[in-house]
């Protein structure tokens, strides 16, 4: 995969670190308080897009988050999630 800054034939790769950084953060308050950020529902991510996220670090974790909800890229915690389950 290339993007516009990528060089051609250099394949991008997302950053195991921030990823198990993201798939471990749970949401602080609200009614999904408690909830994994990834598990949240789609709908309200979404909704978070629409009214801005919060600012800091949960705000940059929920935007990546949202880009990987509406981008159908839940498959990246796959390996993660099988982790977590034994």
């Amino acid at each position: 995969m290339n993007t516009k800054d990528s060089k051609p034939g250099v394949k991008l790769s997302p950053d195991t670190a921030d990823l198990l950084r993201l798939a471990e953060a749970k949401m602080p308050f609200g009614r999904y308080a408690g909830t994994r950020l990834v598990d949240l529902p789609e709908r309200y991510v979404v909704w978070f897009s629409q009214q801005g996220f919060p600012k800091g670090e949960l705000g940059r974790m929920l935007q990546a988050v949202y880009e990987i909800k509406v981008n159908g890229l839940e498959y990246l915690f796959d390996p993660i999630n099988k982790d977590t389950a034994k």
